[in-house]
């Protein structure tokens, strides 16, 4: 369900797109079952075009990695969570404006 510059994380490709990522990446903590998950998910495709080359946008089936939803304390979602240098700078829960995720991106990306 991912778009053609999103990245499916799992646990086998985490710590390579994620943790030793040289650009910020935006995790996207969903479900398929998720009915405001499915409403973002072309927000977080957009969002993968308009970053390419900049950040990495990825999306994290949590049914899937239920071992890193718990790692990241996802206690509810859609949860956003940007990571830059392995550590994570910002995280927005819920249904934001495209807006919102990309001045978080924006912001990490200047830091």
């Amino acid at each position: 369900m991912a778009g053609p510059n999103t990245i499916t994380l799992n646990d086998a490709n985490f710590q390579s797109e994620v943790m030793q990522s040289s650009v910020p990446v935006l995790i996207d903590f969903w479900a398929p079952w998720c009915q405001p998950c499915l409403k973002l998910a072309p927000v977080i495709d957009e969002l993968a075009t308009d970053f390419v080359g900049r950040a990495k946008i990825a999306k994290l089936d949590i049914d899937s990695a239920m071992e890193l939803a718990l790692k990241f304390d996802i206690n509810s979602i859609p949860t956003v969570i940007i990571m830059k240098g392995g550590q994570p700078v910002a995280r927005i829960g819920g249904i934001s404006a495209k807006a919102v995720y990309a001045q978080a991106l924006e912001k990490a990306l200047q830091a």
